[in-house]
C-alpha cells in the first residue's frame, strides 16, 4: 500500500505536560483508524499534528507530496454571515453540485431538514456541526481526519455516515483517522485502532471488539509478567535468606483462547433479581400512560400513546432529533401535561434525572469535589452491597487530585460523572438518563455500564450511542409518527422501519398502507418539507427522472409487506385477516428460519473451536476468525427477526 503521511520519532510538550515522546507512526492508502484513549491523552493533538497544525519539539511529521488532507475538528470556524449553502458548496453554480453524486449525498443525509439559505448564525450548535461536517465530505481528499464527528447526530446520521464512509472509497484508496467514543461507530467503519496512552500510541489490528479483546490479552500478559517477576524475587529473597537452592524449572503459561478470556466471566446483570429489588422499592405501579396525546399548536407529537412502564424495566428510547424524546420523558414524569389522557404515577416512585446541559450542577459553583461529596453520609446499594461515596467517586474515576478541583472547573465527562454519582446517592428508583454518554471515553463509558448494571430501579435511557443504548438496556422503544413502538429486533428493526418510511412516498398505491397508517403520515411531511432545502433542490434540478420511475414502483417483499402491516395504527385488530396461502408460507418461512439459524450455530460452534487450536498470537487470524463468527450472529439476528415478524402476523 501506498505511504500517505506519518511521523518519525515526534515528541510534543505543553508548558505543564509531556503528550508524546518518541511516536513513529504511518498512515497507508486502505487505511481506517479509530484513535481511542481517555480525554486530555492526546488524542486531538495527534490529528492536529498529522495534519501539520501543531509544532513538534521533536522528530519529524512526513507528508507524501501532493496527498490531500480534510480535518473536521471539534469546533467549525464557519462565517455567521454566510448561508448554508454557501457555507457547504462555496460559490459552485447549483446545476454543478446538483449533478453530482457526492453532493446530493451528503446533502440528503447530513442537510434535508436544514434550510438551504439560512444564515449559519441562526442555526442551532447541532446544525452547525452537520453543515461542518456536510462542508468536509462534499469536497475529495485523500486523508480525512474526523475529531467527534458523531456529536449532535442522530442515530440514523450515525448510520449513514458510517455507510458513507465506508463506500467513499474504493478498497485500498483513501485513508481515514477518526477519533470517537461511539463504539458501534469504531466496530462498523475502522479496520485498525490506535490507543494513545502514556504518551504513546499502540496500534492494533481490527475494529473496536477486536481491540478489547487484544487488550484484555494483553493485560492479561502483563499481569502474568509481573506475578512472574514477584515470584523470581521471592525465590531469590528466599535463597539469600537460607542458602543455595535447586533451581525450580520455569512455569510455561498457556496463553488461552478469546473464549476461554470470558468462560469465567458472569451475566452482566441478573434481570430477574434487579426487578425483585425495584419492585420492593417501587411496588407493582409506576408510570402508566393512558390514550395520552401531547399537541403544540397544530403540531402532534404523541398520538394516542398507550403504555406501562414497569418496576425494573429498562428501556431505551430512540428517535430522531426533534421527534419528541424530551417531550416523552417529561410526560413520564408528570412535569408536562398531556393534552388528551392521563397520566397515572405510582405513589412510591422517585424520579432522578441525568440531563444533556447537566444544569444540576450549577448550584455547586466553585465548591470543591470533596466539599460536595463530604454532604452526603448515607451508603448506596449497587451490585449487592454497601457502596461509600467516596468508593462511588473511585469507583467512576476521581483520583485524589481531582477531588480538590471545583466543581466548576471540572472537564465535561468528570461534571458528567458527579452528576450521575449525585444523582445515585439521592436513591431514586426511577432512573432517566438523557445523553449520559457525552464528553465520556470508552473506558469511562464502561464504567458508567458496569455501575448500572447493578443499580435495581427502573431505567429509561435515551442516547445516539447505540452500543450504550444496547449494552445498558433490555427493550428498546422507537417514537414513530406519534407513537411508541416497541422494538423486538432492538436498533436495527428501528433503521429498517424509518428505510421503509422514508421509502413511502415515492412508493405506488400497491405497496402503501390506509391513508390513516405510516405511509400517509411520512408522504405529508416529505409534502410538507421546506422547498429551500438541499434535498428538494437537488430533486428538482437533477433527479425528476429517477423519481419518476422510483414513484411507479409496485409490489414488496414477503417481509417488507409485513412490516407496513404490523407497524399499521390499531395492531392487529385493523389489519386484514391473513388468506390460508399466507399463513402456509409465514409458518413455512419460520420453519425454515430456525433450520437456517440451527446451521449457523453449528458454524459459530466450529469456528470457536477453530478459534481455541490458533495461534494466540496471530491477532489477524484470530481477527478473521472473529469476523465470520459476527457475520454469522448477524445472519442468525435478520433470520430471528423475520421469524419474529412473521409469528406476530400470525398471532403467535
Amino acid at each position: 500500500m501506498a505511504f500517505l503521511l506519518g511521523c518519525e520519532k515526534v515528541g510534543v510538550e505543553f508548558p505543564t505536560k509531556t503528550v508524546f515522546e518518541g511516536v513513529s507512526l504511518g498512515v497507508e492508502a486502505g487505511d481506517r483508524i479509530g484513535i481511542v484513549g481517555r480525554n486530555g491523552d492526546g488524542k486531538s493533538t495527534l490529528l492536529r499534528l498529522l495534519a501539520g497544525e501543531v509544532e513538534v519539539d521533536a522528530g519529524r511529521v512526513i507528508r507524501t507530496r501532493g496527498v490531500s488532507v480534510g480535518v473536521l475538528g471539534q469546533a467549525d470556524e464557519l462565517d455567521d454571515a454566510s448561508t448554508v449553502e454557501h457555507a457547504v458548496v462555496g460559490s459552485r453554480p447549483a446545476y454543478e453540485w446538483a449533478g453530482d453524486v457526492r453532493v446530493r449525498d451528503v446533502l440528503s443525509g447530513l442537510l434535508d431538514d436544514v434550510d438551504w439559505r439560512a444564515r449559519i448564525g441562526e442555526l442551532s450548535g447541532g446544525q452547525r456541526r452537520r453543515v461542518d461536517l456536510a462542508r468536509l465530505l462534499v469536497g475529495e481528499w485523500d486523508v480525512l481526519m474526523l475529531d467527534e464527528p458523531t456529536n449532535h447526530l442522530d442515530v440514523r446520521a450515525i448510520t449513514w455516515l458510517a455507510r458513507h464512509l465506508k463506500a467513499r472509497w474504493r478498497p485500498g484508496c483513501g485513508a481515514l483517522l477518526v477519533v470517537t467514543h461511539d463504539r458501534w461507530f469504531l466496530d462498523e467503519v475502522c479496520l485498525r485502532m490506535w490507543e494513545v496512552h502514556d504518551r504513546v500510541i499502540e496500534p492494533f489490528e481490527g475494529g473496536f471488539s477486536a481491540y478489547i479483546m487484544q487488550r484484555v490479552e494483553r493485560d492479561r500478559l502483563a499481569d502474568l509478567a509481573e506475578q512472574k517477576r514477584r515470584n523470581q524475587l521471592r525465590r531469590e529473597l528466599a535463597w539469600l535468606s537460607r542458602g543455595a537452592r535447586a533451581r525450580a524449572t520455569k512455569p510455561k503459561f498457556h496463553v488461552a483462547a478469546a473464549r476461554e478470556l470470558i468462560a469465567d466471566v458472569p451475566e452482566l446483570r441478573n434481570p430477574l433479581e434487579l426487578k425483585r429489588m425495584a419492585m420492593a422499592r417501587l411496588g407493582k405501579q409506576v408510570v402508566d400512560l393512558e390514550r395520552v396525546s401531547v399537541q403544540f399548536g397544530d403540531r402532534v407529537v404523541l398520538d394516542d400513546v398507550s403504555w406501562i412502564i414497569g418496576p425494573g424495566d429498562r428501556i431505551g428510547i430512540v428517535g430522531g432529533n426533534g421527534i419528541g424524546k424530551t417531550t416523552l420523558l417529561r410526560v413520564v414524569q408528570g412535569a408536562l401535561a398531556p393534552t388528551r389522557g392521563r397520566v397515572k404515577i405510582g405513589a412510591t416512585v422517585r424520579f432522578a434525572v441525568l440531563s444533556q446541559h447537566l444544569s444540576e450542577l450549577t448550584r455547586f459553583g466553585d465548591d470543591r469535589v470533596r466539599q460536595v461529596i463530604g454532604r452526603y453520609t448515607r451508603r448506596t446499594m449497587l451490585d449487592g452491597r454497601e457502596m461509600t461515596p467516596g468508593q462511588l467517586l473511585e469507583r467512576l474515576g476521581f483520583s485524589a487530585a481531582d477531588q480538590n478541583e471545583p466543581v466548576c472547573d471540572l472537564s465535561g465527562g468528570q461534571k458528567r460523572r458527579l452528576a450521575l454519582m449525585l444523582i445515585l446517592l439521592d436513591e431514586p428508583n426511577v432512573l432517566i438518563l438523557d445523553e449520559p454518554g457525552n464528553d465520556l471515553d470508552t473506558d469511562m463509558l464502561a464504567a458508567v455500564e458496569d455501575l448500572l448494571d447493578g443499580w435495581p430501579g427502573t431505567l429509561l435511557l435515551v442516547t445516539h450511542d447505540r452500543y450504550l443504548m444496547e449494552r445498558v438496556t433490555d427493550d428498546q422503544f422507537a417514537i414513530l409518527d406519534g407513537k411508541v413502538r416497541h422494538l423486538p429486533g432492538g436498533v436495527d428493526e428501528y433503521l429498517r422501519l424509518v428505510g421503509e418510511e422514508d421509502k413511502a412516498p415515492h412508493a405506488g398505491a400497491g405497496a402503501g398502507v390506509s391513508s390513516g397508517g405510516r405511509g400517509a403520515s411520512a408522504s405529508g411531511r416529505a409534502q410538507g418539507r421546506d422547498s429551500d432545502s438541499p434535498r428538494s433542490v437537488a430533486s428538482g434540478r437533477a433527479h425528476q427522472a429517477s423519481s419518476a420511475r422510483a414513484g411507479s414502483a409496485g409490489g414488496a417483499s414477503v417481509r417488507a409487506g409485513l412490516s407496513e402491516r404490523l407497524s399499521s395504527p390499531g395492531g392487529d385488530a385493523d389489519a386484514p385477516r391473513l388468506s390460508g396461502g399466507e399463513q402456509r408460507r409465514l409458518r413455512k418461512l419460520m420453519a425454515s428460519n430456525e433450520k437456517k439459524a440451527d446451521t449457523l450455530r453449528g458454524k459459530i460452534e466450529a469456528k470457536r473451536a477453530e478459534m481455541t487450536t490458533a495461534d494466540p498470537s496471530d491477532y489477524l487470524a484470530l481477527t478473521a476468525i472473529q469476523e465470520e463468527i459476527a457475520a454469522f450472529e448477524s445472519q442468525i439476528e435478520e433470520l430471528e427477526l423475520e421469524w419474529l415478524e412473521a409469528a406476530e402476523a400470525l398471532g403467535e
